[in-house]
This record gives structure tokens, sequence and C-alpha cells, in this order.
């Protein structure tokens, strides 16, 4: 009997050459492990042939979150000593929760800078052993932010990212993300425009996708772990194409882990899909009755992560398990900028 609750149950040996540390050119050349959800059966195509698997009628829910470059390099002004800001969340003008490193150095009242055109002054610690600080710079932080920060790449990508856009969807909008969606990142302008042309239509909601998302699950008991929150929206057109697709019996199919858990963590607390924003902290784990998704394109995540547990529950345990030892067997490339899934 498989203990769903057990951590070690989504455990499985990935060799470390198999992480990729820097994107494919162009970026629908990924491979793309398709999975038949019913049966488990698996077959092996390119990214670009992803309408070999869609039908007009279907529709794509892609979350429209954009990266900010949050990580920030600078300096204590009253010492000189070195210190590193990774900014998760704007709680008021140009008040942010941050993480820094070393966090000995920052305590309320202390200021940094950045820049000649950025400077900040700790004004607290948060919950979580964060900051809040205040940043001083004229005009939109963002602006600044643009102009110096750095992409907040996942710890297991050690090499330097050469363009900053390509830790974006070719779709990103709405700024908040302290991590890409990255299932969204093999999509070019091309593919999408060969998928509407094929009948397959589009939707968009917005979940800004915070550091939890790394954050490695530690009790034994899943069931234990504190789920990381985020703030997702879905706009009335996306609820309307939704509403219309399972009415005309098309699929809907989430782009990541991220778009599912938007539409999965509203239809829980609403009982369906409508126009909404919120926080969402859901934790889905095999067995899950899920309300909306027909179909998940996903990357390959981290053993006994929450994100691989997430995908257990929707295309069943063994069809998960059997999935991820053949992709590394079939050396497929893992992670952030790896290869996708496609489970329909």
């Amino acid at each position: 009997m498989i203990d769903f609750t057990k951590k070690s149950t989504y455990y499985y040996d990935l060799p470390p050459e198999q992480i990729a540390q820097t994107p494919v050119e162009p970026r629908s050349a990924s491979r793309l492990l398709c999975m038949e959800r019913q049966t488990g059966a698996l077959t092996h195509r390119h990214f670009y042939e992803l309408g070999g698997l869609l039908r007009p009628g279907d529709l794509l829910v892609m979350n429209d979150s954009r990266v900010i470059p949050a990580r920030l390099y600078g300096v204590r002004e009253d010492t000189g000593s070195p210190i590193e800001f990774l900014l998760l969340k704007s709680t008021a003008e140009k008040v942010w929760e941050i993480i820094c490193k070393p966090a000995k150095k920052a305590k309320p009242g202390v200021r940094f800078r950045f820049s000649d055109k950025l400077t900040a002054e700790v004004l607290g610690s948060t919950e979580d052993g964060g900051r809040l600080v205040r940043f001083f710079c004229e005009g939109n932080i963002y602006a600044v932010l643009d102009e110096i920060g750095q992409m907040p790449l996942p710890p297991y990508i050690t090499e330097k990212l050469a363009d900053k856009d390509r830790y974006q969807t070719v779709y990103a909008r709405e700024r908040g993300s302290s991590a890409a969606p990255t299932a969204g990142l093999h999509f070019t302008p091309e593919l999408l425009a060969e998928l509407k042309e094929q009948g397959v239509d589009e939707a968009f909601v917005t979940l800004h996708v915070g550091l939890g998302t790394f954050r490695p699950v530690k009790e034994d008991d899943i069931r234990n772990h504190h789920m990381h929150i985020e703030h997702y929206m879905i706009p009335e057109i996306t609820a309307e194409k939704i509403r219309r697709t399972k009415e005309n019996g098309g699929r809907v199919i989430a782009v990541g882990t991220t778009s599912l858990r938007t539409l999965e963590g509203a239809a829980a607390e609403y009982g369906g899909i409508r126009a909404c924003e919120g926080d969402t902290g859901i934790f889905i784990y095999p067995p899950y009755d899920f309300r909306v998704i027909d179909g998940l394109i996903t990357n390959f995540h981290l053993p006994e992560s929450t994100l691989i547990m997430l995908v257990a529950a929707f295309a069943g345990y063994e069809n998960t398990m059997n999935a991820y030892q053949t992709a590394v067997r079939e050396k497929y490339r893992f992670f952030s900028f790896g290869d996708a899934m496609a489970i329909l």
C-alpha cells in the first residue's frame, strides 16, 4: 500500500548533469514527454509539435505574471560591508518584504546603498525571518530594478543568464513574481499563433510566484508541511472562456502548476470558476478531485517537492513516477530551463 502522505514516496534519483543550466534555442525546441492521463502511455516529441496533441475547442490557461529582477547587491552605508537583497513582495509604495544575506547586518534603521539611484532603510523583521524595507529612488522602482537588478534564478542554476528575457515567458505582463512560471518558457509567438490558427484558444490568469515554490518539504508527513501563500487574479474574460469551453466539450489545459493552483484554488474556495482575486495556499497531493482542469503542461520538478506531488495527484502516482524514471533514462533535461511534459 502506497503512503501518499510520506515525503519519501515522491523521491527519484536524478543525475546532476541532467539539471538544465541554460535554456535551449529556440524556446520551442525543448523535448516534450507526452502522457496519456488515463493509461499512463508515454510518447516522445518536441514542444513545437504541441499542436498534434491539441484539438479545436481546447483552451490553454497561462500565467502572465512577469518576473522582476529582484536580486540586488549593495553595501551598508556606514561600514561598506556587502549585502544581498532578494525582493519578495511589495506591501506599500516602495516598501517591500525581502530576505537578505547576511541577515544579521540588516537591523532596523540600518541603511544600504545599491547604486547612485537606489538606497534602502530597514524598517523591521517579518514573521519568516525576512525584513521589511523602504526603498528610496526617483520615480518608479521597477525602472531602477530593470537597470541594476538581477534575475533571481533558482539555486540549482549556477550558470549566469546571458539574456534576462529568457527567464520570462513571451506573454509575461503583470510584474510581481520572484520566479518564472517555467512551463510557459517553451512557447514562442509563432507557436501560439499556430495553435490559435488551429482553433486552440488561450486565456490568462495571474499568480505571482514566490520563492516558497523552491522551499523544500522538511516534514516526513507532508500533511504537516506549511504551504506558501501566493496572490492570484482571474479576470472575467478567462472565467467566461473556461465556462464556454466546458459547455462545448473542450478541454481546459493548465500551462504550469501555477495556473493549475490558481484555477483549482479558486474553485475550491468558490465552488467553481468566476472572476476573482485573492491568495491561495492550496496544497495538492494524491488523492485529489480536480474540479476545473482536464490537462496539464509542466516542466519536471524536484524530488520530494510539492510540485511533483501535485503532478502525481493529477496524472496518478504510478504514471508520474514511471514518467520521471523514463525521462531520466532518456536523458531529458530537468527543472526550470529543462524539458516539458504534457499530460492529456
